[in-house]
């Protein structure tokens, strides 16, 4: 009893594992219509659910709604299955299931969109449905776009905006050790540490140039100045500009080496 975990009151300990040939046979036998046997494949699946869900695990929702939600796409997906098409189950079940969980919280979510764009995104969705029924496969963007009528960026914008929030500390990779977080994932080429220590060495090296070569300096590199333009501005000849800038670069480096 220890070991033993309950969601919406199945044990989950004493789910059954069916081999792939066993699975094989008994989808024949739900096409010929068994009732029995369809339980059975359902109640043999529900790991697959559950498998799923733990992606949705830091949602704030509560495991046995989405277990339910999940179950739904289970049955749809096992409604749906073609067996003339040579794919696994689990290969068709997973994206339906996901779908379905997706959907129901995006139904709960708190941030709102336009109906016109929620209609147009519940559309491509029933559209993506449809043609991976058909095509055994999820399609892309644009098939789904040329199968509405409609232009890619709108199924790409409508499809967008009710994408539900993920969180920065929901993990996406895990392999028996410490999880990646998708704030891992996230970096600032901008504002790095590197970068920080470079800025404030090139700010020190400057620190050490005379005034006028900081003021040739700032304005020829940091406002854009041409070396003419920066002659006219202080007074002095081109070739002064260029003397002067030639040096303080040779300082900075020698300072920065």
């Amino acid at each position: 009893m220890a070991n033993k975990v309950e969601i919406c009151g199945v044990d989950t300990a004493k789910l059954p594992l069916y081999k792939e040939a066993e699975m094989t046979e008994m989808l024949h036998r739900i096409k010929a219509g068994d009732e029995a046997t369809r339980d059975k494949f359902i109640k043999g699946n529900l790991r697959l659910v559950l498998s799923v869900i733990q992606r949705f695990a830091n949602r704030g929702e509560n495991p046995d709604d989405l277990f339910q939600v999940g179950c739904i796409g289970l049955i749809k997906a096992l409604d749906n299955f073609d067996m003339s098409h040579g794919v696994k189950f689990s290969t068709y079940a997973v994206p339906m299931i996901i779908g379905e969980v997706r959907r129901y919280l995006r139904d709960n979510n708190s941030i709102r969109v336009s109906r016109s764009l929620r209609d147009l995104a519940y559309k491509s969705l029933q559209a993506r449905e449809n043609l991976s029924r058909e095509l055994q496969r999820e399609p892309s963007v644009s098939e789904i776009a040329a199968a509405m009528g409609v232009g890619r960026e709108e199924v790409v914008t409508a499809l967008e905006s009710i994408q539900e929030p993920v969180s920065l500390y929901e993990p996406v990779f895990h392999d028996d050790g410490d999880a990646i977080y998708v704030m891992d994932q996230v970096s600032d080429s901008r504002n790095t540490d590197t970068r920080w220590i470079e800025n404030i060495s090139l700010s020190e090296a400057m620190d050490k140039l005379s005034p006028r070569e900081r003021h040739i300096l700032n304005i020829r590199f940091f406002e854009g100045k041409t070396q003419m333009e920066v002659a006219r501005e202080i007074g002095i000849s081109q070739a002064q500009v260029s003397r002067l800038e030639k040096n303080a670069l040779s300082a900075m480096r020698k300072e920065l080496s």
